[in-house]
């Protein structure tokens, strides 16, 4: 770690909270009406560093920003013709190479606030084979993929490289993939490390740096493996640090590795959108699972949340032989099954995703207008990022809790930490207002069995090839993609 960096970035800080006038000033937009630059941080979020160097101000165009113009092009094939606020603030100055401490929900466009100035800033090098050029760094593997599929339409029109990095997956291809050269790495920290650890990465060239929903990681319990990796790069390089929640946990990452940051706080948290309800459903014990089944009957998709991987194929399983097309994501599904799960949600095959936390980032479905916590989360924190499934980019949405009679006072008390006050309405299964709320209706009670998309084989050229792939080779579909001995163990839900 470069000391002259570290200190200078300690003792060039004063503080201010979040929405203060500091921050609305530095970001260049004006505040929203209704009060929402006003809002007083949620519990546990920490005071954030003032910008001792004037930043750029927020831009009303993405022609306004010093881009490659293949950038530009391939965002107006892409349809993204005005910038979210999150964009328009930061990438004037992540583009001119200053450091970026941000905070927007998810669904605000942080991908692409931090994504395009990555590309930009490293069109026009190439990677030598295992050393490349920027790093983003994300907590879990829907993430990382989200990530790259967001980004790899503009890399490819600077062409640039992209590697995704993550657990669950051939640690072979990936190796093979550093190994050919890449310029971006999009990579979970615990798959990085073994990568690094066998020597097929080397972090000594990175001069961009983005953690990308660093909250989470440090929750997660990988701040050490995230330090370790930061202190791998070019001290002197550019970091970026975006979140939709910042938190004390973070603390020390921006202390340590941000040097005089550009602080962006334009985005509302989820508790704070006003295109998203929020209702506390009181429910009987007898009455919840019935309940929950019309909910999930409903006309449209719906994610909804439990606390266990148990629980989550036991709802699925009843869900599935009530008439609902249901499927299962969790800690406990290998990586292709995940994929393939939430490809099917996202094209309507499945109406309803039933899911552990896994699910609350890292995961966006256009149109959704409802979340439900079957089960109460644990926090305000984790209430807010499942709630941020729904609502996004503008949209409208609902997120619904389940609440028994014993859980009343733990919901009030998480609520007041999210800063929101709920609806609050009883309800019974078959009654209007439980149908007016959510659409729940009546499921059909007949059953369904939700198949996987057929998928073709590679054609074998040769006996030859047939015997070097030998028998485990045989009758596996060719989406498998997990390496035998390689799958996820049951039980560790935050491994990456």
């Amino acid at each position: 770690m470069n000391r002259t960096r570290t200190t200078r970035a300690r003792t060039n800080r004063t503080y201010d909270r979040f929405g203060g006038s500091a921050a609305a000033g530095r970001s260049g937009v004006p505040r929203r009406s209704g009060g929402r630059g006003n809002r007083q941080p949620a519990q546990g979020e920490f005071a954030l560093p003032k910008t001792v160097t004037p930043a750029l101000p927020a831009v009303e165009s993405f022609a306004a920003l010093a881009m490659p113009a293949p950038l530009l092009t391939t965002l107006g094939q892409e349809g993204v013709t005005v910038p979210f606020p999150i964009q328009a603030a930061t990438l004037p100055n992540s583009l001119a190479g200053r450091d970026v401490l941000g905070r927007g929900r998810t669904g605000s466009g942080k991908t692409l606030a931090f994504g395009l100035a990555v590309l930009a800033r490293t069109a026009g090098r190439r990677a030598e084979p295992r050393r490349p050029l920027a790093l983003v760094l994300v907590p879990t593997r829907e993430l990382a993929q989200q990530v790259t599929d967001a980004l790899a339409p503009y890399a490819r029109s600077v062409h640039l490289r992209l590697a995704t990095v993550v657990g669950g997956m051939s640690i072979g291809r990936q190796a093979g993939a550093l190994r050919a050269g890449a310029e971006v790495v999009v990579a979970t920290p615990g798959r990085l490390k073994d990568l690094i650890d066998r020597g097929d990465c080397r972090l000594a060239d990175v001069a961009i740096t983005v953690l990308d929903e660093a909250d989470q990681m440090t929750d997660m319990g990988f701040m050490p493996q995230v330090t370790a990796l930061l202190d791998q790069v070019r001290p002197e390089g550019q970091r970026m640090l975006f979140s939709a929640t910042l938190d004390r946990n973070v603390d020390l990452l921006v202390r340590r590795y941000l040097t005089d940051p550009v602080v962006h706080s334009v985005d509302p948290s989820a508790g704070a959108v006003t295109t998203m309800e929020h209702h506390v459903l009181h429910v009987h014990d007898a009455d919840k699972h019935r309940t929950t089944t019309e909910i999930a009957a409903r006309d449209g998709r719906v994610i909804m949340f439990l606390d266990t991987k148990h629980a989550v194929d036991r709802l699925t399983e009843h869900l599935l032989n009530s008439g609902v097309r249901a499927a299962a994501l969790h800690g406990g599904r290998s990586q292709p099954q995940r994929t393939r799960t939430l490809a099917q949600f996202k094209d309507g095959h499945v109406t309803v995703l039933v899911a552990t936390n896994v699910a609350a980032r890292g995961i966006h479905v256009d149109s959704l207008d409802l979340v439900v916590n079957v089960d109460p989360p644990s926090d305000h924190k984790d209430y807010l990022h499942r709630g941020g499934r729904t609502a996004r980019a503008g949209e409208s949405g609902s997120v619904v809790t389940l609440v028994t009679p014993a859980q009343r006072r733990g919901m009030t008390r998480l609520m007041a930490s999210a800063g929101i006050t709920p609806h609050i309405t009883p309800v019974r299964s078959g009654e209007a207002e439980l149908s007016r709320i959510t659409g729940a209706q009546a499921p059909s009670g007949v059953p369904v069995v939700i198949t996987a998309p057929v998928v073709e084989r590679t054609r074998r050229t040769s006996s030859t090839s047939r015997n070097r792939r030998g028998r485990s080779g045989q009758g596996r579909p060719v989406d498998a993609g997990v390496r035998r001995g390689a799958r996820r163990r049951p039980g560790n839900e935050s491994a990456a």
